[in-house]
Parts: C-alpha cells; structure tokens; sequence
C-alpha cells in the first residue's frame, strides 16, 4: 500500500458509493460506467495531475454491490493502490489495438443496464470508436443515461467537502484583501495576475489553474480574458476572477477594484452587483429553486429573463458543476449544496461588471464561504 496522503477517510468514498448504489436500484441499473476526471476521483480518491494527458483513458466501474471497480492504465495502477479501492485491473497503454476494451467488456459482462454520462456538462473521454467496439462485444447490455443520477449525488456536499471549500475559499479571500499591496497604476495586467496567483500560494493554495480578469475605463470588455501588457490606468476598474484549489476543490469567486478613481457608473454597478447577490442570498432556502435565485437577481438588476446567459452555477471538484442558475433549471436547492452568486450588468459602449460569491445552502440562512465584498467598489490609490 502506498503512503500517499488521501484527502478523506475511506468512510467519506463508503457513503458517496452507498448513495450512489441505493440511486441505482431505484433506477434499475446494474452498473456505473465512469470515463471522467472528477467522476473517477468523487468515488476513488484518484487525484493526479496526469488527466492533462489525453494519451490514456481511464475507466471506473461502480457496481450495483461493494466497492467500485478501476479498470485502468497500468502507469497509474501504484496511486489508485493508495485509495480505498481494492480491485485494479490494470492494461498498458497506450496500445496499437486494445487500450483496455477487454478487460472492460470482461468486468461488464453480467451488467444488463449500464448507466454513463450522457447529458449537459459531460464527456466520453475515450475514442468513440473504443466504445463502439465496447458495445459491441456487450450486445446485450443497454447504455442509460445516468447524468441526472450522478450530478444529484454530486450537487449535495459533504461536510468534509464543504471545508475544503471553506478552506481555499478563505485564501482567495485573503488574498483578495491583499489588493492594495498587489496592484497599482502602472502595473502590467500579467504581472497583475502574476502576483496574485504567487499570493494565492503563499496564503496556502496547492493550484491557481483558473485565473482571468480584465480592465478598462469604468468597466472591462469581458471576464474571460487572460492577461496582456495592458498598464493599469487611473479610472480603470480591474477585475479578478480566481478559481485555485486545494486539495482538488476550487473556489471560484471575483472582485472589482478601482485604480485611483471610480467614476459614478461604476460604483453604482458595483452597489447594485452586491445588492443582486443580497437578494439572491434571501431566498437560498432548501426547497427554492435555481430560477428562484436567478429571478432574484435579474429583478434587482432590472434584467429581464433573456438578458443573461446564468449567473451562477454549482461549485466542488470541478470549477463550474451542476446546476445553473438560469430562467430555465428548475434544480430544488437542497442542504449542502454549494452554489456560486454570480450577476453581472451591462453599462453599454462595450463594458460590463460582474461580481460572484460563493455560499452554501443551509436550513436557514446561506453561509457565505467567500468573505461578501462591501457595497462600495474599492479604490487602489498608489
């Protein structure tokens, strides 16, 4: 067994396994048939950087009875042993013919109905033709879509999840109040974000993977953008969107600074952003919706259904997860969810501001896992 460090007791990936399989007899299905990153990790504990390879698939199994089957390539066979798993099957890939079809269509073999991603926000990650050639040699298995089954278990957080989120949720925050050390007038938009990502570490984060912002005279033109040799100017509004991690859990929140000077449109906009997020936080009840929480917004906003694409969606393993907050996802709000509150406003000729926080959904009162930015936009002054 190795001595590599598990980020939970084997009791956390017991209970996600029991759920899952209590969810799979009420829906008849035999087996689970997982191919994707966070998926494998949610029911093993398999945590490794190597998914930024696309050479290998990787495949988990998760029976209708006992623990969850790795079926998977053999570089990774030594760190899936320092999991609770005790059954790897292990195939060397890459390989010219097989890289590992057998051996799956041999651990699949009794399953009749086999439930696997097939909805919004997943993927296959393995050829198609590998998984033609799986079906092919299990004609008498049937596919189900399991989406909706996998995404319900996932959406609900574990206590040992949530502090993790607390966790790296508190050193984005930190780093945030460090603002004023960090950025200035004058400054390069890539050492802007340089600095940040290197404070983001120092306060504790493993990973800053996800970091974009953008700055502009009294807004900014998106919120994807990575950074240029653009300087800070006085009037600018700079804004950071951080998604770093600890121990594979992201935080994912921003904020808004000015340089030097907010014209009135911007804070006006930063106020009425923190009101949005005031307002969506007053209806996240367990038994409220996702529109509920959209509708919130929009109406604070003065949006009107159409205007936006969501503002917000679910938070864990992976950066952005199920649900979403839009006019359409009717997704019951449940204790323990973890949702990000993300509205945004156009103020027209091409900028926009956007502000998001990060909350669980308690029998109550949210709790708010990003300290909540004040009303009044900060102002940077050299």
């Amino acid at each position: 067994m190795s001595m590599v460090e598990q980020d939970f007791p084997e009791s956390e990936f017991a209970s996600r396994t029991e759920r899952a399989q209590r969810a799979m007899k009420a829906a008849e299905l035999d087996a689970l048939f997982l191919t994707t990153e966070a998926e494998v990790r949610y029911f093993t504990g398999f945590r490794t950087l190597f998914w930024q390879s696309p050479t290998r698939p990787w495949f988990v199994i998760v029976p209708s009875q006992g623990k969850p089957i790795a079926v998977i390539p053999q570089i990774g066979a030594h760190l899936m042993s320092s999991t609770w798993i005790d059954d790897i099957r292990a195939f060397s890939s890459p390989h010219p013919t097989d890289d590992g079809i057998s051996l799956l269509a041999e651990t699949l073999r009794r399953a009749g109905r086999i439930g696997m991603l097939m909805g919004r926000e997943s993927s296959l990650r393995m050829p198609l033709r590998d998984f033609q050639t799986l079906q092919s040699r299990l004609p008498l298995a049937e596919f189900i879509d399991a989406t909706d089954l996998v995404q319900q278990l996932r959406m609900v957080k574990s206590e040992n999840e949530i502090a993790l989120l607390r966790d790296i949720c508190g050193i984005g925050s930190a780093s945030f109040a460090n603002a004023s050390k960090l950025f200035h007038e004058g400054q390069t938009l890539k050492d802007v974000f340089r600095s940040f990502k290197i404070n983001l570490l120092q306060q504790g984060a493993d990973d800053v993977p996800y970091l974009v912002g953008g700055a502009g005279q009294g807004g900014y033109g998106d919120v994807i953008s990575p950074p240029s040799d653009q300087k800070l100017l006085r009037g600018d509004v700079l804004m950071l969107d951080t998604g770093a991690t600890k121990n594979g859990y992201f935080c994912d929140f921003d904020r808004n600074f000015a340089i030097g000077h907010a014209n009135d449109a911007a804070r006006n906009a930063h106020r009425k952003l923190v009101e949005a997020v005031q307002a969506a936080a007053a209806v996240a009840r367990p038994g409220r919706t996702c529109v509920d929480l959209f509708r919130a917004m929009a109406k604070t906003l003065g949006q009107s259904d159409g205007d936006v694409g969501r503002l917000g969606h679910g938070l864990g393993m992976q950066l952005t997860e199920a649900p979403s907050i839009t006019d359409f996802d009717e997704t019951v709000l449940r204790e323990r969810m973890v949702m990000t509150l993300e509205p945004s406003i156009d103020l027209g000729g091409g900028k926009m501001m956007v502000h998001e926080e990060n909350i669980v959904i308690r029998d109550g009162e949210p709790e708010f896992l990003s300290t909540p930015a004040a009303p009044e936009i900060p102002v940077l002054t050299s």
